[in-house]
C-alpha cells in the first residue's frame, strides 16, 4: 500500500569524522540479528548515503515518485518510515564521540545538490533532520537553517 511522501529525513551515520562507511557495514548495522550486534530489522534505515568524497551511493531502491511504496520503506525513524524518505550522510561525531557537523567539502555540495533537486520535485515535502522527530542529535547539524542557507524556505 502507498502512501503520500511527506518527508526526506536527514541523518548522519554517528561515526567519528574522517571514518568512512560501506554500505555493508549499514546492512550489518541495521539487519544483523541483535545476537550478532545488529538492530534485526528487515530493512537498512536510509535510501541514499553520502560519502566522505561526496559520492552517493544507493541502498534501497526508490522509484522517485511522491508516493512510498512499500518496498522503498526504510527505518530511519520510528513512527514516520512509511511516509518519508531518508537519507544519511558519513560522519557526524568527532573523536571522542561528540556529536559535531563532520560534513567534508565534497559530502555538503553532495547534499546541497540533493537537497535541492529533491524539493524542486517534491516542494510540498518537509525537508527535516532526525533530530525534529525524535530526541537525538543526528544530524549534528541545525538542518533548518541549513536549508535557508541553500535558498530553502519552508
Amino acid at each position: 500500500m502507498k502512501k503520500e511522501l511527506r518527508q526526506l529525513v536527514i541523518h548522519c551515520t554517528a561515526t567519528p569524522e574522517g571514518r568512512e562507511v560501506s554500505s555493508a557495514d549499514i546492512r550489518a548495522w541495521h539487519t544483523a540479528p541483535a545476537s550478532e550486534g545488529g538492530r534485526g530489522w528487515k530493512q537498512v534505515g536510509y535510501t541514499d548515503m553520502f560519502h566522505l568524497d561526496g559520492s552517493v551511493e544507493r541502498l534501497v531502491e526508490n522509484n522517485e515518485d511522491a508516493w512510498v511504496d512499500g518496498w522503498e520503506i526504510t527505518n530511519g525513524a520510528k513512527g514516520y518510515n512509511a511516509v518519508s524518505r531518508h537519507i544519511v550522510y558519513v560522519g557526524g561525531c568527532d573523536k571522542k564521540m561528540k556529536p559535531k557537523d563532520t560534513r567534508t567539502q565534497a559530502q555538503r555540495d553532495a547534499l546541497k545538490a540533493y537537497v535541492l533537486d529533491f524539493h524542486r520535485r517534491h516542494p510540498k515535502v518537509r525537508i527535516v533532520g532526525h533530530c525534529d522527530l525524535a530526541a537525538k542529535a543526528c544530524p549534528s547539524f541545525n538542518v533548518a537553517a541549513w536549508l535557508k542557507e541553500i535558498g530553502i524556505n519552508q
